[in-house]
């Protein structure tokens, strides 16, 4: 499966995230899809700010786990159910102020049972990690 294309488009992936995940849809665009790999795009909010003025680790958490599901699913298909059983973020630095966040993944391991991603963030036009992250997805039978 490593050279595949994507099964569904980016415009199939944004209209999937619309309708499973209302809740958090109109946070992430997703930018960019290819094999084994998907290219997502935030732009935070008020809401999304921690005391300080930064960004929260539990949205840059939200960001990762999302951008490694959405490329798992642009990869087979609209499979909802498959879930997080595993994650490991490292925080890096700060995200820049008032730049969008940029999510790169990289599907590692793409099976029938388990789907390890690994993400890198970065504040747009930045070259330095925000944070990076593994994820391991479960896939129901």
């Amino acid at each position: 499966m490593g050279s595949e294309a994507p099964r569904l488009s980016v415009a199939e992936v944004q209209d999937f995230l619309a309708t499973e995940f209302p809740q958090v849809a109109d946070d992430f665009i997703v930018e960019a899809l290819g094999p084994m790999s998907a290219r997502l795009r935030m732009e935070p909010g008020e809401r999304h700010l921690r005391p300080g003025g930064t960004i929260s680790g539990p949205t840059l958490f939200t960001l990762a786990d999302c951008a490694v599901y959405l490329a798992l699913i642009a990869m087979v298909g609209s499979e909802a159910l498959a879930v997080t059983t595993n994650a490991s973020v490292d925080f890096m630095r700060k995200p820049e102020a008032g730049r969008a966040l940029i999510a790169d993944v990289t599907l590692l391991k793409l099976g029938r049972a388990l789907v390890v991603g690994d993400v890198h963030i970065r504040s747009e036009g930045g070259d330095a990690l925000v944070a990076r992250a593994t994820m391991t997805y479960s896939r129901p039978r």
